[in-house]
């Protein structure tokens, strides 16, 4: 099973066991590096929790997602047309003023990250901001049906050092909201220098 299809499939078990986390401990740094009322691209938005919660907090949100079913229950819950779009294909430039990848770019295929990482970058503006979290490890492996690529503070300063012109804000570890997890991840708050 290709990691789409689980999404398609298990759609209403993913949006009920990821809807109700709290997130606002990873949007505030987000949001405090962000202008009033900017544009922000929600990169693999699942069920639309996180593209809701922008939009409720005043900024313009696009957001994108691979699985058919999950692009239509965010587009019914946010009321923005969702866009069924890979992270593979982003080609913007210079568009928003953050980008949030949650959980999304751990099923990036290793070799192909250091380039979805650059289309993100590129479609921000000059001082945007890249917000990305990975399941915290050094190993690409696969789990019910899903391929992942975690990552480590070593791995993500090589990524880093792919870009001149991107500094980290911030770097932390965070454990998994849900109930029934105990897994880490690993977060990270990239800026876009001019």
């Amino acid at each position: 099973m290709k990691t789409i299809d689980y999404y398609n499939k298990y759609a209403e078990e993913f949006t009920a066991s990821t809807f109700e986390v709290d997130m606002e401990s990873l949007y505030q740094p987000f949001l405090a590096e962000l202008p009033e009322r900017a544009y922000i691209l929600d990169v693999g938005c699942g069920a639309g929790r996180d593209t809701l919660a922008f939009e409720n907090k005043g900024y313009k949100v696009d957001a994108i997602d691979y699985s058919e079913e999950l692009v239509e229950r965010a587009t019914l819950l946010t009321g923005i047309q969702v866009k069924l779009q890979s992270f593979y294909e982003i080609d913007e430039h210079e568009v928003y003023d953050g980008v949030w990848a949650c959980a999304s770019l751990l099923h990036c295929e290793r070799d192909r990250l250091a380039k979805v990482i650059g289309l993100l970058i590129t479609a921000l503006k000059p001082n945007g901001v890249l917000y990305m979290s990975f399941k915290y490890g050094d190993s690409d492996r696969e789990k019910d049906g899903r391929a992942f690529t975690d990552l480590n503070e070593e791995q993500a300063g090589a990524l880093r050092g792919q870009f001149d012109h991107v500094q980290q804000i911030k770097q932390w570890i965070t454990v998994d909201q849900r109930p029934d997890r105990q897994e880490k991840w690993l977060n990270l708050l990239w800026k876009k220098y001019a």
